[in-house]
């Protein structure tokens, strides 16, 4: 193995970064790490990784054929302690929600919202 991967960041191309990372940071309480036109990289206080958020068509963006916009088939998922709580104070903030908390067989408790740029985010709780 040539060396450690010390960390990661997903990176989500939209048409609109701010309003993502606003979406995060007010409903979630991540922070902003690094912002510049086109460009916002956010990570929660808590750790995990961080999410960048590009506004498409960024001639910046490499490889071209893949610089469309996020979306389909993505969820950006949260594990959270306490998925009830969470959801209760989200519909009181007026986020919308995709899918009202269900719980699968296998332990999983769910629950998607989706963010100004059409984005599903997912909160998930182990039960």
């Amino acid at each position: 193995m040539p060396g450690t991967i010390t960390d990661f960041a997903i990176s989500l191309n939209v048409p609109d970064p701010d309003a993502s990372a606003a979406f995060l940071i007010d409903h979630f309480g991540h922070a902003v790490q690094m912002r510049d036109d086109g460009f916002v990289s956010l990570r929660h206080p808590a750790g995990g990784s961080n999410v960048v958020f590009l506004r498409t068509g960024l001639p910046t963006f490499k490889p071209a054929e893949v610089a469309g916009s996020a979306g389909d088939g993505l969820l950006l998922a949260f594990v959270v302690d306490d998925l009830d709580g969470w959801h209760e104070r989200l519909v009181s903030q007026g986020v919308e929600v995709v899918t009202a908390p269900e719980t699968e067989p296998w332990g999983e408790r769910f629950v998607q919202y989706r963010d100004p740029n059409g984005l599903v985010v997912q909160l998930v709780q182990w039960v």
